[in-house]
């Protein structure tokens, strides 16, 4: 059995370990923001799907982290709602927060999008 550590890992597989912590990161301080924002930004739906994404991210970045064959599917899951959570980001009001998370989430999307083809 190999371990991988960062150094012999793809280069491609540690950007997106680095994207989806980010993202996950970003996630859970956007939950809070919401949640003071009040309103639309704190409905139930957008914050279970920022938590959702949140969760998927730290997920994906452990299956990559531990080797896991499964990240592939991981990956592609995370893909998906990323790019949905960036979308309900977007349909926010046009803040640097609500900004800030869907630029997070696109990224981390790009690149568990090209882990899930591989």
């Amino acid at each position: 059995m190999t371990h991988h550590t960062a150094a012999h890992r793809p280069q491609a597989m540690n950007d997106c370990i680095d994207n989806c912590t980010q993202c996950h990161a970003i996630c859970l301080e956007t939950i809070n923001y919401c949640l003071g924002q009040g309103g639309q930004h704190a409905a139930p739906e957008h914050i279970g799907l920022l938590a959702t994404c949140a969760d998927i991210c730290a997920t994906s970045a452990d299956a990559m982290l531990r080797g896991a064959a499964v990240h592939t599917i991981t990956c592609g899951a995370c893909a998906e709602i990323c790019r949905q959570c960036a979308d309900a980001c977007d349909r926010m009001n046009d803040d640097s927060e609500m900004k800030r998370c869907a630029d997070a989430c696109r990224r981390c999307a790009e690149s568990c999008a090209a882990m899930a083809s591989q």
